[in-house]
């Protein structure tokens, strides 16, 4: 039993009672952990305001034999822009979902919280294409946790033709030849290939910092649905 000082991310929260609350909190060394919050329904309570759904924040906790309760903490960032506006308050209730989806206790998360971070801050500061910044977000997120494309400009089979196709199922381009052989395949432009290798090899602060054609987009977006869908073997939009 001891007290642990770290940052987290509120991924969901409910009500225990009047006046508790039970959060699931994303921390860089932790992972994902289920937390009580003693009071912190209570419009007094310290904890009141670190402890509400998007509320990444420095936190205090107490480590019991098998649970963890929060005895202290300060708000960092609230993402107030987007408890204001509902598409916003969607498109973040999706990655939430997606990150609790992926993580685990006793997992290394950093990278996932700071991918998690970065995509709530652009959403909530920045005037964009939501959806396309939900494409970014499973591609890169995708090859943080283990399922990372294999990315070359020569074809994966026969490392000799220059892709026009990359596969669902593979998670690798292929060229329009070998494509004929794997139905699982989706046409992709040049524009749409840099445009995922960008996603995957950018610095994590720099992720949304890139342009590519509308026709592009649409492609990133079929292929990061489909991809998401297999790697994890679930229906997400």
């Amino acid at each position: 039993m001891s007290i642990i000082k770290t940052k987290g991310l509120v991924l969901a929260q409910h009500n225990l009672n009047d006046n508790d609350r039970m959060v699931t909190l994303l921390t860089p060394n932790l992972g994902k952990i289920g937390c009580a919050a003693k009071e912190s329904r209570n419009g007094k309570s310290p904890l009141m305001a670190g402890t509400q759904f998007l509320c990444f924040g420095e936190f205090m906790i107490y480590k019991g034999i098998s649970s963890y309760r929060i005895n202290f903490c300060e708000a960092i960032e609230i993402f107030y822009n987007i408890r204001l506006d509902i598409d916003k308050l969607n498109y973040a209730v999706r990655i939430t979902k997606l990150v609790s989806d992926v993580t685990d206790e006793n997992d290394n998360s950093f990278r996932v919280l700071q991918l998690a971070l970065n995509t709530l801050y652009v959403i909530a500061n920045v005037d964009i294409d939501l959806e396309f910044v939900m494409s970014v977000f499973k591609i890169r997120l995708l090859s943080i946790i283990g399922f990372k494309p294999v990315i070359s400009s020569a074809c994966y089979n026969c490392n000799i033709k220059e892709v026009k196709f990359f596969s669902v199922m593979a998670g690798c381009f292929k060229c329009s030849d070998c494509a004929k052989f794997d139905k699982s395949c989706v046409e992709v432009s040049v524009s749409a290939i840099k445009g995922i290798y960008y996603i995957i090899n950018c610095d994590p602060k720099k992720i949304y910092l890139f342009n590519v054609t509308d026709k592009a987009k649409a492609e990133i977006r079929l292929i990061s649905k489909l991809y998401l869908n297999r790697c994890l073997e679930r229906e997400y939009e």
